[in-house]
C-alpha cells in the first residue's frame, strides 16, 4: 500500500512541469490574442515587413528582449508600452509560445542581390573587417538561445536592425552588432537581409 501511495506522489509530481507548461502555453496564447497578434500574428508569421517573424525564435531570446523592452535598455515605442504589465515568467512562456510555431521564410528575391548577400553572409568581407555572420549565427542562421535565430526573417526588418546597431539606436545586445553593422555599405546590408530571409 505504502508503495503504491509512493508511486502515486511521485506520479502527481511528474504531472506538475507539464500541467504548469500547459497553463504557461495558454497564458501565453491569451497575451498574444490580445496584443502581439496586430503585429507579429498569431502564428508569428510578422503582419508586415516592418515587424520581425517570432516563430521558431528561441525561447530565451525572446524572454530577454521583452525584458529588455520593459526595462528601457532596447527603445521601441510601440514595444515599451506592450510589455509594462508582463510579469518575466509571462515573457518566458511568451518565448515558449512563438518558439514552437514553424518558422517561414522569404520565397523569391532578387537572385543577383542575394548571391552578394550569401557571399557576406558566409565569408564576411576581409577587405572591410566585416565577419562572417555564420561564425555567431551559425551556418544555416538558427542562432543560439543568446544570439537570434536569423534564417527566414523578414528582409526589411533585418536592414532596419543592421541600420540601428549601426547608429547605437540599438545597443542592448553585444558591441560585436555595432563594429560589424558600421562596417556594411548599404548594398551589403540589402544583399545580406535579403539572402538571410531566404534560408529556412
Amino acid at each position: 500500500m505504502k508503495g503504491k501511495l509512493v508511486s502515486a506522489g511521485l506520479s502527481l509530481l511528474m504531472a506538475l512541469p507539464v500541467a504548469t507548461q500547459a497553463a504557461d502555453l495558454k497564458r501565453a496564447e491569451e497575451i498574444v490574442g490580445g496584443r502581439c497578434f496586430l503585429c507579429h500574428g498569431m502564428e508569428g508569421e510578422a503582419a508586415s515587413a516592418l515587424y520581425p517573424r517570432l516563430a521558431g525564435q528561441h525561447a530565451e531570446y525572446i524572454a530577454k528582449q521583452l525584458a529588455d523592452f520593459k526595462s528601457g535598455k532596447r527603445k521601441s515605442d510601440t514595444m515599451s508600452g506592450m510589455v509594462t504589465d508582463l510579469t518575466a515568467e509571462e515573457m518566458k512562456a511568451l518565448g515558449a509560445f512563438f518558439e514552437q510555431k514553424k518558422p517561414s521564410h522569404s520565397g523569391r528575391t532578387d537572385a543577383d542581390l542575394a548571391a552578394v548577400g550569401r557571399y557576406i553572409f558566409t565569408k564576411g568581407n576581409q577587405y572591410s573587417g566585416v565577419a562572417s555572420c555564420t561564425s555567431c549565427h551559425g551556418p544555416k542562421g538558427y542562432g543560439t538561445p543568446q544570439l537570434p535565430r536569423l534564417a527566414g526573417q523578414q528582409p526589411l526588418y533585418l536592414e532596419n536592425q543592421l541600420k540601428q546597431f549601426n547608429t547605437r539606436e540599438r545597443n542592448n545586445d553585444n558591441a560585436v552588432m555595432h563594429s560589424i553593422a558600421s562596417k556594411l555599405t548599404e548594398l551589403e546590408v540589402k544583399a545580406v537581409s535579403s539572402y538571410i530571409s531566404t534560408l529556412e
